[in-house]
């Protein structure tokens, strides 16, 4: 048998590896990166952008001195060599990712544009039917502000800050939810409505249209990045 790495007192022989890769459930990650290997390997990293991502990596380590690179390779059991290959590897990664997914940005966000838009609101909710129109009666008389209603009154976390919710990714909201505040213009309160088990009285206080900026680019293409993936590990089948 060959010897294959050394982890303390423990030698790892090259027959133990796929056990213990399955063993961990590590072997969906190596298949992972294997596919991704296969994908970049055409891409090209230059040296310059090596050289700007390795300082890029060291600063957000805070590797400062060469001792401090030296005490972190040994640490992780790396090379420097094996550190260039791991930060070359995620250069040419998001190269590939633009190369490939970067021409269908525009129209991935805009159909997917009404879920990525936020918006800002005041919520009170109450499982009793009554209580919930004899607020809302008082909100629309202006009887008290919805913040010291909410506090009083709401049964959810929202009581915690006067009702205000949000800035939210409407994706992330019930469905009906979307549909109530999508029929309310900002500063209007809407009447009791049935929501799962609660009756909710919203207020809109702004809607914050999504935009294709670069964070909103980079998450993304990612996520279509790993919508990929995902199908490239369906079609693989991993045997021992």
């Amino acid at each position: 048998m060959t010897d294959v790495l050394q982890i303390g007192d423990r030698t790892i022989q090259a027959s133990e590896l796929i056990p213990l890769l399955a063993n961990y459930q590590l072997l969906p990650q190596l298949l992972r990166e294997l596919i991704i290997d296969e994908a970049i390997a055409l891409v090209e990293c230059q040296s310059e952008e090596l050289a700007q991502a390795k300082q890029r990596f060291y600063a957000e380590k805070q590797l400062n001195q060469v001792t401090d690179i030296q005490a972190w390779l040994a640490q992780q059991g790396l090379t420097i060599e094996q550190l260039d290959n791991i930060i070359a590897r995620r250069i040419k990664l998001e190269k590939y990712k633009q190369a490939t997914w970067g021409p269908k940005l525009d129209s991935y966000f805009f159909q997917l544009k009404a879920k990525l838009d936020r918006v800002i609101y005041s919520l009170l909710r109450t499982q009793d039917p009554g209580l919930a129109q004899e607020l809302y009666f008082r909100l629309q008389a202006k009887e008290q502000s919805f913040a010291e209603v909410a506090q009083k009154y709401s049964q959810g976390p929202e009581a915690q800050t006067g009702g205000l919710v949000g800035p939210v990714e409407q994706s992330s909201l019930h469905p009906a939810m979307v549909q109530l505040l999508s029929s309310c213009q900002p500063g209007q309160i809407s009447p009791p409505t049935r929501i799962a088990e609660w009756f909710v009285i919203v207020r809109v206080e702004k809607f914050i249209p999504a935009q294709l900026d670069e964070p909103m680019k980079a998450r993304l293409l990612n996520e279509m990045f790993e919508g990929w993936m995902q199908e490239q590990q369906k079609q693989v089948v991993i045997s021992q």
